[in-house]
């Protein structure tokens, strides 16, 4: 992964504000943009994974609120507002990195199509053309079930954060007892985006695969 970058690629961008200039800056350096897709599509890999483990982490938290039985309930309620705030984190990094993707896949296509016009052989233009279009149906694979997962983040977050805001106006027992059926609903939304994000995960593998 791309962890290290010159300080001088990151003052270019910061400075111009444009992603061309990023991407002309790192192949001065001989990263080029097909490398900067790989690695982004891995660093949103990871961020599912930090996503997964988040909302369920959340949803344990919740559910020991919820069954809490005496005690200090402030306690409790803070540890579950803490998960839901890493919970929210986490879907912000996952839904910039997501966008990050899409930045360089498009400039690595478009200019992969401007150098295929460059071809005077008709057969190595032939073979170019159709290389791109399947690592360009392999990638609507791979952004299409990111978006998917990423669509199921919001409902349980709303969930959540509407749960939080009702506790936090009536933090007593019997408000407590009241969300007992919300939880249910929650593991079910939680559960589907653990299914989508691991379908996500092994799609976005073999696209790295594929360009490795």
């Amino acid at each position: 992964m791309l962890k290290t970058i010159p300080l001088l690629i990151v003052m270019v961008t910061l400075m111009t504000g444009c992603q061309s200039a990023y991407y002309s800056a790192m192949e001065k350096v001989g990263i080029h943009k097909r490398d900067i897709l790989i690695d982004r599509v891995e660093e949103a890999t990871e961020s599912q994974e930090e996503v997964k483990e988040e909302f369920k982490s959340a949803l344990e938290q919740f559910s020991t609120l919820i069954a809490f039985d005496g005690g200090e309930l402030q306690a409790q309620f803070e540890k579950s507002e803490d998960h839901y705030i890493a919970s929210e984190n986490a879907a912000n990094d996952l839904s910039k990195r997501i966008e990050a993707i899409e930045g360089v896949s498009e400039a690595l296509f478009d200019e992969w199509q401007t150098e295929i016009e460059q071809y005077t052989s008709t057969s190595l233009k032939r073979q170019s053309q159709q290389k791109l279009r399947q690592t360009q149906k392999r990638y609507q694979t791979v952004i299409r079930a990111m978006h998917s997962a990423e669509r199921k983040m919001e409902p349980v977050l709303s969930a959540l954060r509407d749960n939080m805001l009702y506790l936090k106006h009536n933090l007593n027992a019997k408000a407590v007892g009241a969300l007992k059926g919300e939880y249910k609903l929650i593991k079910q939304d939680i559960d589907a985006l653990v299914v989508d994000m691991n379908a996500s995960i092994a799609d976005s593998q073999a696209f790295i695969d594929s360009l490795k």
